[in-house]
């Protein structure tokens, strides 16, 4: 790193900064580190550069330095100011300039990126999976609870007008006793793949980007971490948190009883570590039954039915019926869905940084997907059935 820059951050104990209470009545912008400027972190910049007044990023770390300038060029653009830059994320955590971070590393730091980020202070919106290790997600879920700290996870979908409708009717009963949930999701096309025939090695961090692991200092791994381990637990954490975060919240149930799992590589074998084809069982205290089923080798869509006594919500459609059921108190119409106007997941956040409010997506939220993906990675890798104690929140 430049020395130039090196001063940025330990310059930055200099930099005088009113309390987050007296610069929030000021109006002043949130100051914000941005950790990972891939795809996630691109997006996010885009938003932030809509509220300008709201927050703005003082500090960009990223492995890779072509990705890292790229973003500190698109924060110039709007603020007229250059971030501070760092290929260390514990850089931007003792940067006493930056008041929250967005994390939007690869998946298998994410828990301890959180876990370090709240013990220095520092408020976060961290990216799904919340974990795909349960160690470590534990000690981050700990370590949120005992911290003061605003922590927003990035499961989007709590933010949906449409399904934060839907589950205040669901929990209230709409459909009467939930007892089974077909998740499905299925493509064909190698969306992972990324292409890394230009990049140039010497401008990674590759000792930051193996986070402590013995990851292979290999483009391609890199590029496509998705694909392999320790860098990822596969679709449970790539593709099955984002619909089993919805299990805790319209069920209002945390924690799967039990799990099982079988999947493998039935089509792309392309020295891939990680599966094409999944399917997780997964059985819910409130004895509703959740199946989650994830393709790569066949575009046959997305399926989104929770099956109740009186009927079904089918959220792919949005719409909430009296089909399936015979029951004398099924619906009779169709339930109307009343969207609720609200601002975007981010905006939610920073919010909650101003107010101290309970963010949509708490650390509860992700620490109860963190634990279904990590029941139904383990029930794959050991080929047996996982259960989980909610008392000691341990997998057994």
């Amino acid at each position: 790193m430049p020395s130039a820059t090196r001063r940025d951050f330990l310059g930055a104990a200099a930099l005088a900064s009113l309390p987050l209470a007296a610069r929030a009545a000021a109006g002043d912008p949130v100051r914000i580190g941005l950790l990972g400027a891939g795809g996630r972190g691109t997006d996010h910049l885009k938003e932030l550069a809509t509220l300008p007044s709201i927050a703005q990023v003082v500090a960009v770390c990223d492995v890779w330095s072509v990705a890292r300038d790229k973003a500190a060029a698109a924060v110039q653009k709007v603020s007229g100011k250059s971030p501070a830059l760092t290929s260390r994320y514990q850089e931007v955590l003792s940067n006493k300039d930056v008041e929250a971070v967005i994390i939007t590393t690869p998946d298998f730091t994410h828990a301890r990126i959180l876990k370090h980020a709240v013990e220095a202070g520092k408020d976060a919106y961290c990216e799904k999976p919340m974990a795909t290790d349960f160690a470590e997600a534990k000690a981050a879920y700990w370590a949120v609870k005992q911290s003061r700290q605003v922590v927003q996870i990035g499961t989007q979908r709590r933010s949906d007008p449409g399904l934060i409708a839907v589950a205040k009717l669901l929990r209230a009963g709409v459909l009467g006793k939930l007892t089974r949930v077909d998740l499905q999701m299925n493509f064909q096309e190698p969306r992972w793949r990324r292409d890394y025939s230009q990049v140039d090695a010497s401008q990674i961090d590759w000792d930051a980007f193996a986070f402590g692991s013995n990851v292979p200092r290999d483009l391609r791994h890199w590029r496509e971490w998705q694909l392999f381990r320790p860098t990822s637990n596969g679709i449970p954490g790539l593709w099955m948190s984002h619909f089993i975060d919805l299990a805790a919240w319209f069920l209002d149930d945390p924690y799967p009883r039990s799990a099982v799992a079988l999947g493998g590589v039935c089509l792309w074998n392309d020295g891939r570590q990680t599966s094409d084809v999944f399917h997780a069982l997964l059985e819910y205290p409130k004895q509703c039954l959740v199946s989650f089923a994830m393709s790569l080798t066949n575009s046959a869509g997305i399926r989104n039915l929770w099956f109740g006594t009186r009927g079904t919500f089918d959220g792919e459609a949005m719409t909430i019926t009296g089909a399936g059921s015979s029951m004398p108190d099924r619906l009779l119409e169709p339930v109307q869905i009343e969207k609720i106007p609200i601002d975007s997941h981010l905006e939610n956040f920073l919010h909650c940084i101003r107010t101290r409010e309970t963010p949509r997506a708490d650390i509860q939220a992700g620490f109860s997907h963190a634990v279904a993906d990590c029941m139904a990675a383990a029930a794959l890798e050991s080929g047996r059935r996982i259960g989980f104690d909610p008392q000691r929140l341990e997998m057994l």
